[in-house]
């Protein structure tokens, strides 16, 4: 029904035999004039109804026994259906056109013969392709980025279906971008029959909170790292993903933790979860008191607890077996474990736990990424205790930066750099010569300077 020639998509309908002779054809081809899988479903759709009907009324008039020049009908209704409409908007609302048929070649031979000499143009690169071929297959993509991008890439496909990308320009991008702003918060987070622009609807008339410019951000950038690779392949001529604006209104400032919230978070009842309240306090203690982002705790492998100088340490590190990679280069690092981390006895992780990751009790996804419904589940407990928007998991590392940068003791700046994982904030060579002359006990004094109340954590984790 739907063949696509270059970057275009066609309708083709076989004329059933017995009408072949009235319409003097064996085949209809309509461009439906559009590269988007949507939109040319929807118009020929429209299409397959008009030559039904056609169909229809000719099997009539023929069963009535009138010939060919008494239906005259029939031939405006095939003359109608041949004009091509210029407007998309003249396709959906008006008779829908059919291109003329491919005159039949006298000389089938010859013809079969230039054929077969020609050289086949190249299929145009659809973005299901480009997705699979140049970050789902790659083996040097990490599993968040898979996973992210393959998000971003079939939202557009829910909402416009699959096209070229040699034909995805900055109009069908700001559709897409003013649609994401439309969507609820919610989405994906439960089963939905809806389709996205149905979903946009439900949220306007419900006024439910909608997807937040960071989100929004978070998927347009996906799109774009993608088409930036299609760019240095000369498949796109330009990136129509970048220059986008994302504010939308007053923006959720982060930031770290107060006691009070602390206290809050560390007293509460952790909602039921496939992951243990053990696993909770175990992670969360971990974050609190080193700063790691919450998908480096998760991946952790027992192999990454180790004696470095003869000082505890975390080694953030690739896994290659899992495609699991730091954030960033400066997030390959050691991080002394904290002294307090100790104490709750969770050095002997390394050789009671079962498997290969340090932290019992957390789940890895179909993706490879591990941690997501400890994740869920910390955001649906901090919102049942009424703890603010402005502070999340991540809000541990603005709390250690805080704390480390106020501290009293002898701390550099630079080491609190590399504690978290940052970019130095001077790339001087002196600079760049320095960071190598870190040391672990550097480091471990950076750590130990974090501090909480003792009643915070004093159920440890166990």
């Amino acid at each position: 029904m739907l063949r696509i020639r270059g970057t275009t998509y066609h309708f083709r309908r076989i004329v059933p035999p017995a009408l072949r002779s009235a319409l003097k054809q064996r085949e209809i081809w309509v461009s439906l004039k559009t590269g988007y899988q949507n939109e040319a479903r929807k118009r020929a759709s429209l299409l397959h109804a008009r030559t039904t009907k056609l169909f229809d009324e000719i099997s009539r008039a023929l069963a009535e026994g009138q010939e060919r020049p008494a239906v005259p009908h029939v031939r405006d209704a095939l003359r109608d259906l041949h004009r091509l409409v210029d407007s998309p908007t003249g396709i959906e609302a008006g008779p829908l056109p059919v291109s003329r048929p491919r005159p039949r070649p006298q000389n089938m031979r010859k013809a079969s013969a230039v054929a077969t000499a020609s050289t086949p143009r190249p299929q145009p690169l659809l973005l299901s392709e480009a997705l699979a071929r140049f970050v789902l297959k790659n083996p040097h993509a990490s599993a968040d980025t898979k996973k992210a991008t393959q998000r971003a890439v079939e939202l557009f496909l829910q909402a416009f279906g699959d096209a070229p990308v040699s034909i995805i320009g900055g109009e069908k991008a700001g559709a897409f971008r003013d649609l994401l702003f439309s969507l609820p918060a919610s989405l994906g987070k439960r089963k939905s029959s809806l389709t996205l622009a149905e979903e946009a609807d439900s949220a306007r008339e419900d006024k439910r909170p909608t997807l937040s410019g960071k989100s929004v951000k978070n998927h347009i950038m996906r799109l774009s790292a993608l088409w930036n690779q299609l760019l240095q392949r000369e498949l796109v001529k330009k990136n129509p993903w970048t220059g986008w604006s994302f504010e939308t209104g007053s923006k959720t400032i982060r930031r770290g933790w107060s006691t009070q919230e602390l206290q809050t978070l560390m007293a509460g009842d952790w909602p039921r979860s496939s992951v243990p309240e053990s696993t909770f306090r175990l992670v969360t203690m971990i974050g609190a008191y080193s700063g790691l982002r919450l998908g480096e705790i998760c991946h952790l492998r027992t192999e990454d607890l180790q004696m470095i100088d003869g000082i505890p340490c975390f080694v953030i590190q690739p896994h290659v077996d899992s495609s699991w990679l730091p954030k960033t280069a400066a997030g390959t690092r050691l991080v002394p474990v904290h002294s307090k981390l100790i104490e709750t006895g969770l050095l002997i992780l390394k050789d009671t736990t079962d498997g290969p990751y340090l932290i019992p009790g957390l789940n890895t996804s179909k993706d490879g990424v591990r941690g997501t419904i400890f994740g869920r589940s910390f955001s649906t407990m901090k919102t049942r205790l009424g703890l603010p928007a402005e502070i999340t998991f991540h809000s541990f590392r603005h709390s250690v930066s805080t704390q480390l940068r106020n501290a009293s003791a002898d701390i550099r700046e630079i080491w609190i750099d590399r504690l978290l994982g940052h970019e130095a904030t001077h790339k001087s060579q002196g600079t760049s010569t320095y960071l190598s002359g870190i040391t672990t006990a550097n480091l471990r004094q950076t750590v130990e300077a974090i501090s909480y109340p003792d009643d915070i954590f004093r159920k440890g984790w166990s």
